[in-house]
């Protein structure tokens, strides 16, 4: 149990500071830094809807029993396409807007799947009560704690 102590301590404030850097190292970090929670938050917000109206198939049930296939492929279509439309609001590069969108996506699905892993390994289903329906707080936040910093970079090489 050291071990997801240690992931405690560390994996989440280094990986949140990605979000601190991104706004501090580049010209348009106060804008780039958008893209950290548009990816996350639609992400979750279209494969949540996906999986509702079309999911049929099922992810991984032994981490995470409701995720589908469907919904998966909706989080990735519908973060591709919310990044696109930010990206042409603030003349950002479509190309560019598709990557982050996409891989972003992919990302924060798999940031998702590793909190519930540790939940499952732990023996809990959120990590708090703060908010109705959705747990705590670093259940909102587990696919942001991944996609900061898969954005950072992901700027610093392709912008």
């Amino acid at each position: 149990d050291f071990s997801i102590t240690f992931i405690g301590m560390f994996y989440i404030p280094i990986f949140l500071d990605f979000i601190v850097l991104t706004i501090n190292n580049f010209d348009l970090g106060n804008i780039y830094v958008w893209l950290i929670f548009i990816v996350s938050f639609m992400t979750d917000t279209f494969a949540y809807f996906s999986g509702y109206l079309f999911g049929r198939h099922k992810l991984i049930p032994s981490i995470s029993p409701k995720k589908t296939i469907e919904g998966s492929i909706g989080g990735i279509l519908g973060s591709t396409i919310c990044c696109v439309a930010f990206g042409y609001v603030f003349n950002l590069g479509i190309a560019h807007m598709i990557l982050v969108g996409s891989i972003g996506s992919v990302v924060a699905q798999l940031g998702d799947l590793f909190a519930s892993a540790i939940k499952r390994y732990v023996g809990i289903k959120d990590y708090g009560k703060l908010i109705p329906g959705h747990g705590g707080i670093l259940d909102r936040f587990d696919s942001v704690i991944l996609v900061a910093p898969f954005v950072y970079y992901a700027i610093y090489v392709f912008i």
